[in-house]
């Protein structure tokens, strides 16, 4: 039993956010946004919350695929800002799509956690089980991004991207991997909500997330060469038979750096950062969906995707489209 991508598809909420609107909020320019994360602007979501994301990007994925909600039996959505903190996303996307009574469930792996509903999917549906799964990746990261912290509050957006996968004669989706090494540091990261005590909750202030920029950076640019090596080993592939890596999208010089541990051209190294910054689990269905539409990918391609993040996690697939 192997499996193969049915269609792909994304959403972006309209509001643009520019460097020039977060020189107003806090101490950083154009210049330095840029050259340090190569990102122009990024999305905001006012009035959609993450499930509305999801719903927009599903559509245009399920058309893509020709097929009709009622044909998909598993749904997976990878984010860490659901609309509440229960019900999941999936179980709102599978009633409001209108697909039968399946399996939906919700995976958190921050930015590596569209990787890592790809690659339970892709079991599920080999194991003869499931026939097709929808996949998505949405998040609106803005909800809990600190727009008086000028380190995080340049780089994060909102978007949703979706994919769906389907039986195949054929290994299309020939590998995937997924890894996690705990992060007891700290290093990228949010607080829950606080333990009780004497049955009462302790004050404290709504969390935002946090990351140590220079620690996540160097386990970012350590993995990423190392998960594309790894895939091309396993499936016993050249990196000149690529015709893209689609990494995820946090920072292009991680993505350069990969790009020269890699000996792989840049220019196939595919970016669209600088128009939505980082959408953590959107990122890479959103910037696959993107290179497919755009013919940067085309049929009889093979290309890698990965990404890195919280968790800390990691991973990638190689595929053929």
């Amino acid at each position: 039993m192997y499996t193969k991508i049915l269609g792909t598809g994304s959403y972006v909420p309209q509001k643009v956010v520019t460097n020039a609107d977060l020189e107003a909020l806090v101490d950083t320019s154009d210049e330095w946004i840029q050259s340090r994360t190569g990102i122009k602007e990024r999305r905001m979501s006012e009035t959609e919350n993450t499930s509305e994301l999801a719903y927009q990007a599903a559509l245009k994925a399920i058309d893509a695929a020709q097929i009709q909600p009622e044909d998909i039996d598993l749904l997976i959505v990878a984010t860490v800002t659901g609309d509440k903190p229960f019900p999941g996303v999936s179980q709102i996307l599978q009633r409001r799509l209108g697909c039968k009574p399946i399996t939906a469930f919700d995976i958190n792996a921050a930015c590596s956690g569209f990787i890592y509903a790809l690659n339970v999917a892709d079991k599920m549906l080999r194991s003869g089980v499931y026939k097709k799964a929808l996949i998505i990746g949405a998040e609106i990261l803005t909800k809990i991004t600190d727009y008086t912290d000028r380190n995080t509050c340049v780089l994060f957006g909102d978007a949703a991207g979706a994919m769906v996968i389907g039986e195949s004669e054929k290994a299309m989706i020939k590998e995937v991997v997924t890894y996690a090494k705990g992060d007891l540091e700290g290093l990228l990261t949010m607080e829950g909500y606080p333990l009780k005590k004497d049955f009462k909750t302790p004050d404290n202030g709504r969390p935002f997330l946090q990351m140590q920029g220079t620690d996540v950076f160097k386990f970012a640019t350590t993995v990423l060469p190392q998960v594309v090596q790894e895939l091309l080993d396993k499936a016993q592939f050249n990196i000149e038979d690529l015709a893209l890596i689609v990494a995820h999208q946090a920072n292009k010089r991680i993505i350069d750096k990969a790009s020269k541990t890699l000996k792989f051209p840049t220019d196939k190294m595919y970016m669209n950062i600088e128009n939505y910054g980082n959408t953590s689990a959107a990122s890479v269905p959103l910037a696959i969906d993107e290179a497919i539409r755009s013919h940067a990918l085309k049929p009889g391609d093979t290309f890698i995707t990965a990404a890195f993040g919280a968790g800390l996690t990691w991973g990638g697939a190689l595929i053929e489209l």
